[in-house]
């Protein structure tokens, strides 16, 4: 299973224009350049974490605990070898 690019995609340029074109709009003052920086840093770590999550959901590193009796299940109805 591999991942989509639309979702990359779209997820990107959503957190692109909040941290590079609602910077542009901050209305002038004096803590013009702390509100600007704080959209950027933002934006970034709310991209970084979800891309995290949506790659870590591609290769989980924990699957499901299956008991013995659904394990011998699932390899009796999946193969073609009758158990």
């Amino acid at each position: 299973m591999g991942a989509s690019w639309i979702p990359i995609l779209f997820f990107t340029a959503l957190w692109a224009i909040v941290g590079i074109l609602l910077p542009i709009f901050v209305p002038k003052g004096v803590n013009r350049g702390i509100l600007q920086v704080i959209l950027m840093l933002t934006a970034f770590t709310c991209w970084l974490f979800w891309l995290c999550c949506y790659m870590a959901q591609m290769n989980p590193l924990i699957g499901p605990r299956l008991t013995n009796t659904t394990i011998f299940i699932m390899a009796r109805e999946w193969s073609n070898i009758k158990l």
